[in-house]
């Protein structure tokens, strides 16, 4: 339940802070006050599209905030839980919209985005305009209403989840049947490729071990030569060999070890690289042993390359991703072998999908079917509370199985006779403006009776209707005030008169400034205010005694 509300620099309103009760709350005031500013203000916090022009002239930003009770809001609670935000007995929604467009939301003090709040917002407060049967002529809105009223939210969602499935493998087998025009065609490139790929045989790292072989055939020569010479220098030559000088040295230094031990350390160093030299002859000559002077093992290599590279450019891969590319030719290969296999299997799993769909589409077609004869039963007996003694509105369910949709196979029409000795016809062929407005009002209030949402807002709903229906009407909304909570903006007093709580919503000037503002009226300002909604500027003691009659039977009853 809506609780407390605070605006600041929103519209022509400067600041407001405004507590909100149970039950039903009119809100009235001259035309052009600022009535439906509140219901704009509560449509940002439930996650409306920013609007800069909503910020007060000379500000920079516009707050909002709303404060909600969980009580009674269980949805609510678990969207929380859900979204791992803080739940507490209290929700507080915070919206912040600058003059430059920008715009930010919290949840209990987290940052959220729009889209969360406007998933949250659905579990908390539903908003009823007063242009909301334009959306009524729409069979697809119509198709929603019906389908919120009698809580298929879950079913819808259930088919949609089978449309996905049997769209998603149906658009699979269209593919893999287009593919099968061109499969011998590819079938024949195919086998030919890896015939050709098989052929070469390039192993996963021959394509390194032959680089690096070519790097050392065609450079044999040089690399015996350059050996040689050091082997030559380090310890074959006749004399001077870097062996030979080391021996010498080594040799003197030995001497004169004996005599000074300081010597020792140098003496090693001279120990170890007469080794090392020793050793590392040794491995030139293992290694000149090892160069392979083989012109024809030269040639063999240089031709596997030059396949290697033909072959890379012909399917535009490198030549190390051959032994790749050919296992990916293989796998194409044997499922266009399998193709026929395939496309059976397929066609086997869409027929099981669409089996799926249609039993679950069926079974909401039939739950719709249902709700819709309870609808329309409830929404012609307000037709006829509403001024419509011979009205009969009807919800027309008609299933066509030839045409999959996301939200089933229904098509949904509000179909509506107003006068007597007239068949129900479509909605949007037979109601005049007024009657239109009449039964918005009877469907909106209806269903909302049905809705799990603990707030409403009623924005002018009543808006074409007058008299003993305007009555009528207000009671409805009392008695709806009854199990929820329901803010009505009204300019009718039969309408005013039944709520158990009245805002007043008064425009004025200060220093050059429009601003508006909202009283909580108590018993007597009530009164004068349902006075002046019957009897205009100038209110007589005829006008407040209606006035007080209305309110005291509202209360009575």
């Amino acid at each position: 339940m809506l609780t407390h509300l605070n605006i600041r620099d929103f519209a022509i309103i400067d600041a407001l802070e405004l507590d909100l009760a149970a039950g039903m709350t009119a809100m009235t005031g001259e035309t052009g006050a600022g009535k439906s500013i509140l219901v704009d203000a509560l449509g940002f916090l439930l996650g409306d599209r920013a609007d800069s022009g909503f910020v007060r002239q000379g500000s920079d930003k516009t707050e909002l905030a709303a404060s909600f009770a969980l009580h009674d809001a269980p949805l609510a609670r678990a969207w929380l839980a859900e979204q791992e935000l803080e739940v507490e007995d209290e929700l507080v929604l915070r919206r912040v919209i600058r003059a430059d467009g920008g715009s930010k939301a919290w949840i209990n003090g987290s940052p959220a985005p729009l889209q969360l709040l406007r998933e949250l917002g659905e579990h908390l407060l539903d908003i009823h305009g007063q242009h909301e049967h334009q959306s009524l002529l729409k069979k697809g809105a119509q198709r929603e209403l019906l389908d919120a009223y009698a809580g298929l939210a879950g079913q819808v969602q259930e088919v949609g989840g089978h449309h996905r499935a049997w769209r998603d493998a149906d658009r699979r087998l269209s593919s893999l049947r287009n593919a099968a025009d061109d499969r011998d065609a590819r079938l024949d490139l195919l086998r030919f490729q890896v015939r050709e790929l098989d052929d070469l045989d390039l192993g996963a790292d021959e394509w390194t071990q032959l680089n690096e072989e070519h790097a050392t055939l065609a450079n044999a020569g040089r690399l015996l030569q350059g050996a040689g010479k050091a082997l030559t220098l380090l310890y074959d030559a006749d004399e001077g060999s870097v062996h030979d000088v080391l021996s010498l040295a080594n040799h003197e230094i030995s001497e004169l070890a004996d005599i000074d031990a300081r010597l020792s350390p140098t003496l090693e160093l001279l120990d170890g690289a007469l080794i090392q030299a020793r050793e590392a002859a040794d491995a030139l000559r293992r290694y000149a042993d090892a160069v392979d002077l083989d012109p024809a093992r030269l040639q063999w290599v240089e031709e596997r390359i030059a396949d290697c590279v033909r072959l890379a450019r012909k399917h535009h891969v490198d030549a190390s991703e051959l032994p790749a590319q050919r296992d990916r030719l293989r796998i194409e290969l044997d499922e266009l072998d399998r193709g026929g296999e395939t496309l059976e299997a397929l066609e086997a799993e869409v027929a099981a999908l669409a089996g799926n769909y249609l039993n679950a589409a069926r079974a909401l077609g039939a739950a719709r079917g249902k709700a819709g004869k309870q609808l329309g039963a409830k929404v012609s007996a307000a037709m006829h509370e509403l001024g419509m003694p011979n009205g009969v509105f009807q919800v027309e369910v008609i299933a066509d199985e030839s045409h999959f949709a996301a939200h089933g196979l229904d098509e949904v029409e509000f179909l509506v006779s107003a006068n007597a000795g007239q068949s129900p016809r479509s909605l949007a062929k037979v109601a005049s403006g007024g009657e239109l407005s009449r039964i918005s009002l009877a469907i909106q209030v209806i269903t909302a009776r049905a809705g799990g949402v603990p707030s409403m807002v009623f924005d002018e709903v009543d808006s074409g209707v007058g008299g003993g229906i305007a009555e009528v009407v207000g009671r409805e909304l009392r008695e709806l005030g009854g199990q929820r909570q329901v803010l009505c903006v009204t300019h009718l007093p039969q309408v005013a008169a039944q709520a158990h709580h009245h805002l007043q919503v008064a425009k004025m000037t200060r220093d050059g400034v429009t601003q508006s503002g909202i009283e909580v009226l108590d018993e007597q300002a009530r009164v004068d205010e349902i006075a002046r909604m019957l009897g205009g500027i100038e209110i007589t003691e005829q006008a407040l005694a209606h006035a007080r009659e209305m309110i005291e039977r509202a209360a009575a009853s």
